[in-house]
C-alpha cells in the first residue's frame, strides 16, 4: 500500500472512530446544553498518530461531521466547542515529539489567560485561570510522562474553551469560583481517558500491525 494511501486508510480509521466516540456524552458543559463526551478523551490523540495536520484535519472533520448530520443550531456554546479539542490534539501531538521545535504552543494557554483576564468578570478571578492554565506550559518541561502531556492537552483544550466562554456568556464570578473543585475532578478525569486512550491506540494498531491485519504506518507514535 502506497505511503498516501496508508495515510489515507488511517486518517478514516481514526476519523470513524472519533465519530463514533462523539456519540457518548460525560457531562454537560456548565452555562449550556453542550456536553463533554468520549471525543474528549480520543480525539487529543490523534495528533500523534497521523501528526499534527492529519490529526488536526481529522478532529475538525469529525466536530463537523457531527454537527451536519445532526442538524445542530450553530450557537454560540456550539461554536464555541469547535475549537478546544483542536488546540488540545495540536499539543498533544507537538509534546509528543522529541524535538519540540513548535513552542509556540505554549502561547495558547497564556494567551488564554490574557484574554480571561481581559474580561471585567474575569479580573475578579484571575486566579482562575492562572492555576489551570499554566499547567500546559509547566507540563512541557514534563513532556515525556504520558499523564502529565495529557494532563496539558487537556488544560489547553480547557483555556481555550473557558478564555471564549467568559466572553460569550458573562458567567458572573461566583460560578467560575464554584467550578474550581468541579474542573479538578473533570481534568484529572479527561487526562486519565487521553492517557489510556493513547495506550490502548498504540498497543492495539502495534497488535494489529505485526499480525499484518492492518499496514505500517510510519508516523505512529512511540
Amino acid at each position: 500500500m502506497a505511503k498516501l494511501q496508508k495515510k489515507i486508510f488511517f486518517l478514516a480509521i481514526f476519523t470513524v472512530a472519533g465519530f463514533i466516540s462523539l456519540q457518548f456524552s460525560v457531562n454537560k458543559l456548565v452555562g449550556s446544553n453542550v456536553s463533554f463526551t468520549l471525543f474528549d478523551f480520543f480525539g487529543p490523540i490523534a495528533g500523534a498518530f497521523l501528526g499534527p495536520a492529519l490529526g488536526l484535519f481529522s478532529v475538525f472533520a469529525v466536530e463537523a461531521f457531527d454537527i451536519f448530520i445532526k442538524h445542530a443550531p450553530l450557537t454560540t456554546g456550539t461554536v464555541v466547542r469547535l475549537f478546544p479539542t483542536l488546540f488540545a490534539t495540536l499539543y498533544f501531538a507537538f509534546m509528543g515529539q522529541k524535538k519540540v521545535q513548535e513552542k509556540w504552543i505554549l502561547v495558547i494557554p497564556l494567551a488564554a489567560i490574557l484574554t480571561f483576564v481581559s474580561h471585567p468578570i474575569g479580573r475578579q478571578v484571575p486566579y482562575y485561570a492562572l492555576m489551570f492554565w499554566l499547567i500546559p506550559v509547566l507540563a512541557y518541561f514534563k513532556r515525556n510522562n504520558l499523564f502529565i502531556k495529557s494532563l496539558g492537552a487537556t488544560m489547553t483544550a480547557h483555556a481555550v474553551g473557558g478564555a471564549a466562554w467568559i466572553w460569550a456568556f458573562n458567567l458572573p464570578a461566583s460560578v467560575w469560583n464554584g467550578l474550581i473543585p468541579v474542573v479538578i475532578a473533570e481534568r484529572l478525569l479527561f487526562a486519565s481517558g487521553i492517557a489510556v486512550s493513547y495506550l490502548v491506540v498504540k498497543y492495539t494498531l502495534t497488535f494489529l500491525v505485526s499480525e499484518r491485519i492492518l499496514p505500517k504506518l510510519d508516523i505512529i507514535a512511540s
